[in-house]
């Protein structure tokens, strides 16, 4: 990577002795004795940095971040700077960092790439999309500061990296195309994962259905058994390295503690991984190998099920404690294969663990219902699955009667395609609750909470607005660009003094909450309904196979919808029915109203949205991701997270958004006029707005 072609190099070993993991934080330079070996593997400029880096190896230091989910601990070739890694020097935090070019060129390929929007960054790296001005393709670009990599050990670190993940090809890694450098940094092309990673759908859902849990710990498995067939351990399996592709296939990424293993029986001794993810044996220095990795599938698949990760606790000396004694419970709910599951994956002894294989041959992948494809949607609301099915079959019923549940999955692909008869199911809640105990048997869903995360945001909001007022204007990088909504409004018209409100979602679908409270939604596609009633009943149906009973309501909603259409941008007009749309769930306008200056859209997945009439702006508030996303009239989105706000300040313009979203929150919570989306809730939004025009009222 940096222009070196030296075949030698220099890989160590440093384990530290009478250190406990679980004190983070080393005060000395000297921790102990240290022993390294050399061995051949990447290159190193010249004999002088390989000497200094056998000296730095004569100390070590431990890197530790708070938050036990999402940051690594890894003992490091490098010398101590201070007591805490979050006084790190080489961090991007604390270094001012050049602006990345508008146009970046690899001048050894002859491409040139241009500098799209921003994804992200980590402790290292800032994330752009990268588009190759030559084909269009579009790619993320990973770009780290070469005053980051001062240091041998950073150099080296990253070249291990890419030299493992370079040489991988499956369809459920992230693809590793190129790597070059110019003057200011070292950039990486990677193949681009749309729906960023687990880690954020685990955010939004809390927990996932069974069914889900089994389609993506199922692809984790595939590829964590390619990587093994290669020799290689991957070392940081966790939510937020697992990313999703916009079908929302997996893609393992982020290999930067991955290793090899060169002789049989090799064990390792570093010290790394994610604190909620390490496994036993690298606590304990007993040495490690490829066990790492399924332990880590345990952990996920107990995340994704039911919502925080078996072993967490409030400190990092507490959840390592657990983790040695093996101190943790599978909830008594849970069904007895995916139980039996998790707890050979969690075996305390690494030799009684299985193989990837034999976790792929379990009965878990075998004996339930595993979807092909599921629908985006799935990011933030639960899909609509048969929640009476012990196997978790779509929701649907055929043209006899005949429950789902009862159906192979070759009957269900039939009668889906020549029947449009719907099953009524109770909602599939949204997941809010941590609490095992409350979780549904096999599915992993739990009630959203009767205000729909108004008092958790309503929370958020307050701390925020009594932060400080920052004196800087956010920038780029302020940016959260993860917490990005799902779904948001992108149209509505207000006919309430007749019917109901209709909307569209950004993803083309359209809704209509009617005055009756009930509540019909139409997919992107135009094929599939979505029928709530008003105690919240949820029925589905094809778009030419509903009952008669529904007519009206039906014909409204197309009425809505090509009003839309018509007032601007036609949208959907060629979309095609995707495998996985069948099992879409949309999130649902739950309560709405108009005041003089902007109109107040509550979504059922806690999505609160805002639509300023004087500027055509919007503010979006999420509190399951703790963001804000604001709109201006030009339609350029910004997202960020609430906690950096807090933090780092708040504008003064963005500031006087957030307390209008704090007013609008306590008149929403005060509202006594039964619940939202009653039939007395819908008429005194339509009076709020002082609208008793018999035309639509239409925004965009």
């Amino acid at each position: 990577i940096f222009s070196q072609r030296s075949p030698r190099s220099v890989a160590f070993v440093s384990p530290l002795r009478r250190m406990s993991p679980t004190r983070c934080n080393i005060h000395n330079g000297m921790a102990g004795k240290t022993r390294f070996s050399m061995r051949s593997h990447f290159p190193l400029e010249n004999d002088v940095l390989r000497n200094e880096l056998v000296r730095n190896c004569m100390r070590t230091r431990l890197s530790t971040r708070r938050n036990l989910n999402e940051n690594k601990v890894q003992e490091e070739c490098a010398p101590l700077k201070s007591s805490t890694a979050r006084n790190e020097v080489t961090r991007m935090d604390k270094v001012p960092l050049k602006e990345v070019p508008e146009r970046i060129v690899d001048k050894e390929r002859g491409i040139t790439y241009i500098r799209g929007k921003f994804l992200g960054k980590g402790g290292f790296a800032r994330c752009y999309e990268l588009t190759n001005a030559a084909t269009n393709e579009v790619f993320a670009g990973k770009i780290v500061s070469k005053t980051l990599l001062i240091k041998p050990y950073q150099r080296e670190k990253m070249t291990q990296e890419v030299h493992i993940h370079r040489n991988l090809s499956h369809p459920h890694v992230v693809q590793l195309y190129n790597f070059f450098e110019d003057h200011d940094n070292v950039y990486i092309t990677l193949e681009l994962c749309a729906r960023r990673s687990l880690m954020e759908l685990h955010k939004r859902r809390r927990s996932v259905t069974e069914p889900e849990a089994r389609y993506f710990t199922h692809q984790v498995c595939l590829a964590v058994d390619y990587l093994h067939d290669k020799k290689s351990i991957h070392r940081d399996l966790k939510l937020g390295n697992l990313f999703l592709n916009g079908d929302l296939q997996v893609k393992i990424g982020d290999f930067g503690l991955a290793t090899t293993v060169d002789m049989e029986g090799e064990r390792k001794k570093t010290l790394c991984g994610t604190p909620n993810y390490i496994a036993p044996e690298v606590l304990d220095k007993k040495g490690h190998s490829f066990e790492v990795d399924i332990w880590a599938i345990g952990c996920i698949l107990y995340t994704l099920l039911f919502g925080r990760p078996p072993f967490e606790t409030k400190s990092f000396e507490e959840t390592y404690s657990r983790i040695k004694m093996n101190q943790y419970r599978v909830p008594s709910s849970a069904g007895q294969t995916v139980s039996h599951l998790i707890q050979n994956l969690l075996a305390a002894d690494p030799a009684k663990r299985p193989t990837v294989k034999q976790v792929l041959a379990h009965d878990f992948f075998r004996s339930g219902y595993m979807p092909t494809r599921l629908p985006i949607s799935c990011l933030t609301m639960a899909p609509k699955f048969n929640r009476h099915s012990e196997v978790g079959l779509p929701a649907t019923a055929d043209k006899r009667g005949v429950p789902a549940g009862v159906l192979s999955p070759k009957q269900l692909v039939k009668q889906d395609l020549m029947t449009g008869h719907a099953r009524a199911l109770n909602a599939v809640p949204e997941n809010k609750a941590l609490d095992g105990e409350r979780i549904d048997k096999g599915f992993g869903a739990v009630k959203v909470p009767d205000d729909g995360y108004l008092s958790e945001l309503y929370e958020q909001i307050s701390s925020l607005c009594n932060a400080r007022v920052a004196d800087r204007e956010l920038r780029v990088e302020d940016e959260a660009p993860e917490a990005m909504p799902i779904f948001w409004i992108s149209k509505w018209v207000d006919y309430s003094d007749k019917y109901g409100i209709g909307y569209q979602l950004c993803d083309n679908s359209v809704g209509v909450l009617f005055n009756d409270s009930s509540k019909l939604v139409l997919d992107e596609a135009g094929n599939e309904l979505t029928y709530i009633e008003k105690n919240e009943t949820e029925n589905y149906y094809g778009i030419d196979s509903y009952p008669e009973t529904l007519a009206k309501k039906v014909t409204l909603l197309k009425y809505f919808r090509a009003y839309m259409n018509e007032h601007l941008i036609k949208a959907g007009a060629h979309v095609v029915k995707k495998d996985g749309d069948d099992l879409a769930r949309l999130p649902v306008l739950r309560y709405w109203f108009r005041t003089r200056s902007a109109i107040v859209l509550h979504l059922s997945n806690g999505t609160l949205q805002i639509n300023f009439f004087e500027d055509h702006t919007k503010t979006i508030v999420c509190p399951l991701m703790g963001a804000i996303t604001y709109i201006d009239e030009h339609r350029n989105f910004r997202v960020y997270k609430l906690s950096h706000l807090e933090s780092h300040g708040c504008t003064k313009a963005l500031m006087g958004r957030l307390r209008y979203v704090k007013t609008m929150i306590e008149r929403m919570m005060s509202n006594s006029n039964g619940r939202p989306g009653s039939l007395s809730t819908a008429r005194s939004a339509s009076n709020a707005g002082g609208s008793q025009n018999t035309r639509p009222q239409f925004r965009v």
